[in-house]
């Protein structure tokens, strides 16, 4: 009988599956017509992330794609403009919805290496109040970024400097928990003091529930009571009220009790992918702070990129990538899977 090769999925944590118990209380929840108000399990999620993170009132939504242009367009209004990193997931992954959809000019800036926005560089982004530039509404930031954890003094500094030039503050905080592991691991506080500390940082915070956390669907985004009836509008008109949309909010529920401080597993999980593709001719790995691994290819090691690809689809890992690879670990993968995927990559280099 041919040997079946492992199958380990490395490309994104969002390719997780329910877990058996999540997909039991998916069924088991109670439901309404969210466009109504009436989910109660919606309504209850909603509170809870809420509270947890600081804020009067969240608002459930399909994606958080959704749920940051539906921040965009609550924080500004046509010819307006959001100060954001080149590599932030709303300036750059997200169709530049919120040009298209809200007349809302980016302006984009170079992060530092440590996925920062200098805050000189924020300075000389700020336009005049002058009818030739668009007005400076929003700073947009990332946490984390790329798999990278803003230091929480940066945060407190250049959310403290757009707060003194008036603007107000959006998070993208897709993987805001794995952020609040990795600091907690550094400060000694629980995972959701430390959540809710990177939170108040800011005047609202998208929050993903579909990643690390495994919930097959949904975002939230959470801030002021009014600011979250100007954002209901918005998800209204981006087609994205749902009806009994109980059953994914009850998943969501169920990784808020169950899978926030298990994100310390695929922590570990990526230092051991890390340290075990670390002195690999050919191979730059860069030190992972949470569950993102991204493997620079130098040298010789270019010219074979599409043959690494091919090999590790062959032998069943997959990744994302070309010239810089990107493997993701989660709750669906081991760390027999992580040792399959080293020893694919040593396999092809002969390492």
């Amino acid at each position: 009988m041919q040997k079946t090769e492992p199958q380990v999925d490395l490309r994104s944590d969002t390719v997780t599956q329910p877990t058996a118990a999540m997909r039991q209380a998916m069924l088991a929840a109670p439901l309404g017509d969210d466009v109504f108000g009436d989910d109660p399990t919606v309504n209850a999620l909603q509170a809870r992330i809420a509270s947890l993170l600081g804020f009067e009132a969240a608002l459930f939504v399909p994606t958080g794609t959704q749920s940051n242009l539906c921040a965009l367009l609550a924080h500004c209004q046509r010819g307006d403009e959001y100060l954001v990193g080149q590599q932030a997931h709303c300036y750059r992954w997200e169709g530049g919805g919120g040009a298209v959809f809200g007349s809302i000019q980016p302006q984009p800036l170079a992060h530092q290496p440590d996925g920062t926005l200098a805050i000189a560089d924020l300075e000389a982004a700020v336009k005049p109040d002058d009818a030739h530039f668009a007005r400076t509404r929003l700073l947009a930031l990332e946490n984390t970024l790329g798999g990278k954890l803003l230091p929480f003094d940066y945060v407190q500094s250049a959310t403290a400097w757009a707060q003194g030039k008036g603007l107000s503050r959006h998070l993208d905080g897709a993987r805001l928990f794995n952020a609040a592991v990795a600091q907690a691991a550094l400060t000694g506080a629980t995972v959701q003091a430390e959540a809710r500390r990177i939170a108040q940082c800011f005047d609202s915070v998208s929050v993903c529930f579909s990643k690390g956390l495994g919930a097959p669907v949904g975002s939230a985004l959470c801030g002021s009571a009014e600011f979250i009836q100007r954002a209901h509008r918005v998800r209204k008109m981006a087609g994205g009220g749902m009806r009994q949309a109980g059953m994914l909010a009850a998943a969501a529920l169920h990784a808020l009790d169950h899978h926030v401080e298990r994100l310390a597993d695929d922590h570990a999980l990526a230092q051991r992918l890390a340290a075990g593709l670390a002195g690999v001719p050919g191979l730059q790995v860069e030190t992972p702070h949470t569950n993102i691994v991204f493997v620079e290819l130098v040298g010789d090691a270019r010219d074979r990129s599409a043959d690494l690809l091919a090999h590790l689809a062959a032998n069943g890992v997959r990744a994302t990538g070309l010239y810089r690879l990107r493997f993701v670990t989660h709750l669906n993968v081991d760390a027999s899977g992580v040792d399959h995927a080293v020893a694919v990559i040593r396999r092809f280099f002969n390492a």
